[in-house]
């Protein structure tokens, strides 16, 4: 990598990690790898909320160094900003935010930069739409009732004037659009006339396929059929599945064509920018995937996590499980928690013949953190995790109709015991006095024999293998990025003469990783892509019941090869999560794609 590079990250997780994007920030800047090839790394967003104390604007591990809405200045940057402010209308909080890996000690402090844009001045927004719409065919007439779009159309010509206040400019200055938002910001840097800022979409996921998949009754069964099968053909999105021109998000995710590259997080995440449209085929996309935790760990610390959980059951439900089973994610359609169920059923019948029991631990919610007080009321008053009551502070409406199902589940099986656990964290503070007092997140990623992560859209899933490196068996869908990421690295690893074990059928494991194909349709019945666009949910449901049962056998089988060489297991799930690490991502695949935008030159400059 060349010298003085500078990366400037775009992102609605500016100043907090609220789900992928602020994962993926985490990996990189606690990566020496990373720190070692990019001098500057900056954050521009949003400015939220503009309430509150001014030390929070940034965060809770931030330091403010400048805000127009407290009046503090501690830069040399304040005349600039303000001279800003003054053209643009906007308010501007500037500082710094750290990062810390609490395990390996590495600890970076980027720069953060957030604008308030509520208020700025209409020819300002005008001129850049207008701009946008002669240069790259964005109409943002069409969008300007979302709050979504507006906002991020808002921040960008005030982004690229305060970055080149901070003199992050030049040749070695990449601007990074994660997902839709990043990307009126990405065109601002495009079009502007005076420094040659190079461009990158990172396709965390493509919002028009994950909105398709999501209301489709036939889900990805259906979609990654049709995706083969039009790519195969040349065919592209509005030709197989209308226009999806009403939709902002896919109109700003369709001009990442104009950036020097597209980071896509997963194979099929690259196949699906291409499917957008022709221009695509050509663009330069290139697959980098997400980083996963790397800890080493031996048997008796997997143990003691592992008895924390057990414990924690015996005090909820008597007894102490023989299995620990795991899934840790959003409550949204995506996650396919229905097919966690169907295969705890698979299960539940060779566990009676075996003589096991196991739980079940989902940590899951689509609401905020519950106060501690409400969860120490509810656990008293009638045993919550155990049991739930529609309404607030317990079951949100998704929440309970997905209880339902739990409640069901748990009637008919002997066996295994499914807890829900609605609330973040997993400790006694937020969890109640049942849970054992030392226990901590990490437990349930250090003592899971079994982490779940089936979904029907996922372009990573960095979760899904979070409890890799300690040894435990993670089941992932072959949809997902992570699943691609674990198939590199087994051959990587057998070519390295590091041999890890492989099996085949309607499943397949790699190492410890079981990946699951329910695109798989066993027939050449819907070879037509007119008989693949009727794929229904019944359809769905047969493919799922026949992989289910698979991915039960496969999980019996390696749970068995698991407890009778526990150190194995661990061994071999440190394996792979090193070679699957932030430092390898790095070096094995963004550096490359950093290293070629670096060389080019714009028209705009030669000319």
């Amino acid at each position: 990598m060349p010298d003085k590079t500078t990366l400037v990250h775009v992102t609605h997780e500016a100043t907090g990690k609220i789900g992928g994007i602020g994962a993926v920030l985490q990996g990189f800047f606690t990566s020496k790898s990373y720190l070692n090839d990019v001098q500057r790394s900056i954050l521009v967003g949003p400015l939220f909320d503009t309430q509150g104390p001014m030390s929070y604007q940034l965060g809770e591990d931030g330091q403010v160094l400048y805000s127009s809405m407290g009046g503090f200045v501690n830069t040399i940057y304040a005349m600039d900003f303000q001279e800003i402010e003054h053209d643009y209308n906007a308010g501007i909080v500037y500082g710094r935010e750290t990062f810390v890996d609490k395990k390996t000690g590495v600890k970076s402090s980027p720069e953060v930069l957030l604008v308030d844009v509520k208020h700025i001045k209409k020819s300002v927004v005008d001129d850049f739409k207008e701009k946008m719409f002669k240069r790259f065919g964005l109409r943002s007439d069409l969008y300007e009732d979302s709050w979504e779009f507006e906002q991020y159309v808002r921040l960008a010509p005030v982004a690229i004037a305060a970055l080149k206040a901070i003199g992050a400019t030049g040749d070695l200055t990449a601007v990074v659009a994660h997902e839709f938002m990043g990307m009126p910001t990405v065109l601002a840097a495009i079009l502007d006339k005076e420094y040659d800022f190079k461009t990158i979409f990172y396709a965390h996921e493509v919002a028009t396929i994950r909105r398709i998949v999501e209301e489709h009754p036939g889900q990805d069964t259906m979609f990654y059929n049709v995706l083969k099968y039009a790519r195969n053909n040349k065919l592209y999105i509005d030709e197989v599945l209308g226009s999806q021109d009403d939709y902002f998000k896919h109109a700003l995710i369709k001009t990442s064509k104009y950036c020097d590259t597209i980071c896509a997080v997963g194979d099929y995440a690259a196949d699906e920018m291409q499917f957008l449209a022709p221009e695509f085929e050509t663009a330069d996309i290139q697959v980098v995937y997400n980083g996963i935790p790397a800890y080493e760990i031996d048997t008796n610390e997997r143990l003691e996590s592992k008895g924390r959980l057990q414990q924690y059951c015996e005090n909820l439900l008597g007894f102490k499980p023989d299995v620990i089973l795991t899934h840790v994610t959003r409550l949204v359609r995506s996650k396919g928690l229905w097919r966690d169920l169907h295969i705890l059923y698979e299960l539940e019948e060779e566990f009676r013949k075996q003589g096991k029991t196991a739980v079940m631990f989902l940590l899951s919610t689509e609401v905020a953190q519950r106060r501690s007080h409400d969860i120490y009321n509810m656990e008293s008053s009638y045993k919550w995790p155990l049991a739930h009551r529609e309404g607030m502070p317990d079951l949100s409406g998704g929440e309970a109709n997905f209880y339902s199902q739990i409640q069901e589940f748990n009637t008919r099986s002997r066996n295994i015991k499914f807890i829900f656990m609605n609330q973040f964290g997993f400790s006694r503070k937020s969890c109640g006095k049942k849970m054992p007092e030392h226990m901590e997140f990490m437990d349930i990623r250090k003592g899971s024999d079994v982490e779940f992560g089936l979904s029907i859209y996922e372009p990573f899933g960095i979760a899904h293998l979070e409890s890799l490196t300690f040894g435990s068996i993670c089941v992932v869908s072959s949809i997902c990025g992570c699943a691609g990421f674990a198939e590199d690295t087994i051959v990587r690893l057998n070519e390295d003469d590091l041999p890890l074990p492989r099996l085949n059928g309607e499943s397949q494991t790699a190492g410890n990783v079981i990946i699951a194909d329910y695109t798989d349709l066993k027939t050449s019945d819907y070879a037509d892509l007119n008989d693949l666009l009727l794929l229904d949910a019944s359809l769905c449901a047969t493919v799922e019941s026949r992989v289910n049962k698979k991915v039960a056998e496969d999980i019996i089988r390696l749970l068995a090869k698991n407890e009778a060489e526990p150190e194995n297991a661990i061994k071999t799930g440190y394996a792979m999560a090193k070679n699957m690490s932030w430092d390898v991502v790095m070096d094995n695949y963004l550096s490359k794609s950093l290293n070629r935008i670096f060389k080019k030159q714009h028209a705009k400059v030669l000319g």
